[in-house]
């Protein structure tokens, strides 16, 4: 009996994660330089819980480098989004949509920086959701060349 309630609770997260995903509601700030062939970030993301932010942000991080891009701050350049077709995740919906499900392959490109603890000025309240910045680290590199090849993205020596 105890068990079916935290089966319907966690299934209740997956659906309220799922929801989220589907809104892509992020903000992506440059925090440091990674190692070479990643960028180290903050993704902000909201959600009525925390802990679904927090899951949250590993999925928006990637999303964020791949259509969005970051603008950089003193001493951190910003980068450009991967896509340079900005129709290429409408186009594409079918891989983005299993790339992105739970567990999906954006997950070998991106981890969580500061393991999910997250520092008491990055957990903020608006209304009635929460806005929760993360510390994740993607590796663009290796990113750039699955999605070059699966032919999403143009090489970068393919030239225009």
């Amino acid at each position: 009996m105890i068990l079916l309630g935290v089966n319907a609770s966690s299934c209740q997260s997956k659906k309220q994660v799922n929801k989220d995903t589907d809104n892509w509601r992020y903000e992506i700030e440059a925090v440091n330089t990674g190692i070479q062939g990643t960028y180290l970030i903050k993704v902000w993301s909201y959600s009525a819980k925390p802990e679904v932010a927090i899951e949250q942000a590993k999925k928006n991080a990637v999303h964020g480098i791949i259509f969005k891009g970051f603008a950089g701050k003193q001493g951190i350049p910003g980068q450009n989004p991967l896509a340079t077709n900005s129709s290429i995740e409408k186009e594409k919906s079918s891989f983005f949509n299993e790339f992105f499900m739970d567990g999906g392959k954006y997950m070998k490109y991106v981890n969580l920086s500061n393991d999910g603890s997250v520092a008491a000025e990055d957990r903020l309240r608006i209304g009635r959701e929460y806005k929760i910045g993360v510390l994740v680290s993607v590796n663009v590199t290796q990113l750039r060349k699955f999605l070059e090849d699966e032919r999403i993205i143009k090489s970068l020596s393919s030239g225009f």
